[in-house]
């Protein structure tokens, strides 16, 4: 019995070193010589302080900045631990809402949402990501649609001129990947950090 069980015991010690240890780190190690900037999170600093990362959304609700795609990521209730609360871009749980297209909760949200925008920019459609939430609840991107959707708001907010605010959008437009992979998008962090910098 013993002489079957040791060789079992053997290769889960062994393969247990070999793939939870090893490999993890030796897989760090190569990500952090190739890669570094993004395998310590993709962080972005402003003298000297980490402000965000470009791989996770913030919550930006002031009229001054350009806003990201709604989030349905929570957390726990302070006051009941039995329930969550809304937590936009909440890292630590990410996730979208689950609710189905025919969900009340998910029609009345997005019907509030986009009347709010359509009195923000009544001459413009909705671009439908200003309305809808990532799988992750974590997008840091918006559509060049949705960032140009906004400028009415932003432009009076800062007292900035509606082509200065389209060219920085147009600036920071990302490409599709290798040219031919996902679509064109707008890193928000990276838009709304431009735009302080702009001095307005």
């Amino acid at each position: 019995m013993i002489a079957q069980i040791r060789p079992a015991l053997v290769m889960i010690v062994l393969f247990t070193i070999l793939t939870g240890l090893i490999y993890p780190l030796a897989m760090t190690g190569v990500a952090k010589a190739l890669f570094p900037a993004a395998a310590e999170g993709s962080l972005i600093t402003r003298n000297g302080q980490i402000v965000g990362s470009a791989l996770i959304g913030q919550n930006f609700t002031s009229d001054r900045y350009f806003h990201g795609r709604p989030s349905a990521t929570t957390t726990t209730d302070p006051n009941d631990p039995a329930k969550t609360i809304s937590a936009p871009y909440n890292a630590a749980n990410s996730a979208g809402s689950n609710l189905g297209p025919t969900n009340s909760a998910l029609i009345d949200r997005v019907k509030t949402d986009a009347e709010a925008l359509r009195a923000e920019n009544p001459s413009q459609p909705v671009p439908v990501d200003l309305v809808t939430t990532s799988g992750s609840g974590l997008d840091p991107h918006l559509s060049p649609e949705a960032a140009l959707f906004q400028i009415p708001r932003v432009a009076k907010a800062r007292a900035l001129s509606e082509d200065a605010l389209r060219r920085l959008v147009s600036e920071h437009v990302e490409g599709r990947l290798l040219g031919v992979l996902g679509e064109p998008r707008v890193n928000v962090l990276a838009l709304n950090l431009a735009l302080d910098e702009s001095g307005k």
